[in-house]
């Protein structure tokens, strides 16, 4: 239970901080929010939870094609 709080609250503070920088520079939040971020983080946490390379594979592959 501890293990997917620490991944909620680690996903939603990127996302948090993506916002607060946007409110100060459109540009540079602009530039974070394009960046495919929150789906290398969902690769490591599927890599940390030793879930099958195919899976990871897969799951990278569709989201960056």
């Amino acid at each position: 239970m501890a293990w997917i709080l620490t991944k909620y609250l680690l996903s939603a503070g990127l996302v948090v901080l993506i916002t607060e920088l946007a409110k100060r520079s459109d540009r540079l939040g602009g530039l974070l929010a394009a960046l495919p971020l929150l789906t290398v983080i969902s690769l490591v946490w599927l890599h940390l939870e030793r879930q099958p390379q195919a899976k990871v594979a897969a799951h990278a592959y569709y989201t960056f094609w």
